[in-house]
């Protein structure tokens, strides 16, 4: 259901405008979106830890969903190929947020526990 919305807002912006940052201008604004809702929602109303409601990050895989589809130009090969780069740059593109809950912690027992 994630790529649903991007692709046809590309599909407008590309068919309308001809510009190939349909996918990457939806991603940005869903993640604008679920800021205000992961803020106001569970930090000021739930008093909820925000590290722990972190969205994942889209908008390489929607870049690479935009070029795809300036550099084939075409709609088929743009879901073949632009949809395999988003599920296979989803997890690696959420690394640089994931690395610091992969670090050992030290509790106050002493001992270093991972």
């Amino acid at each position: 259901l994630l790529i649903t919305f991007p692709a046809a807002s590309q599909m407008f912006l590309w068919e309308k405008m001809r510009l190939p940052i349909g996918a990457t201008f939806c991603i940005l604004t869903l993640h604008f979106g679920q800021w205000m809702n992961r803020v106001f929602n569970f930090y000021y109303w739930a008093w909820f830890p925000v590290n722990f409601t972190t969205p994942g990050l889209m908008i390489p895989s929607a870049i690479f969903l935009d070029v795809m589809l300036m550099m084939t130009g075409s709609y088929m090969f743009t879901a073949l190929f632009g949809g395999m780069g988003w599920s296979l740059l989803f997890y690696p593109s959420n690394w640089v947020w994931l690395a610091p809950f992969h670090l050992a912690a030290k509790h106050p027992s002493g001992p270093l526990m991972s």
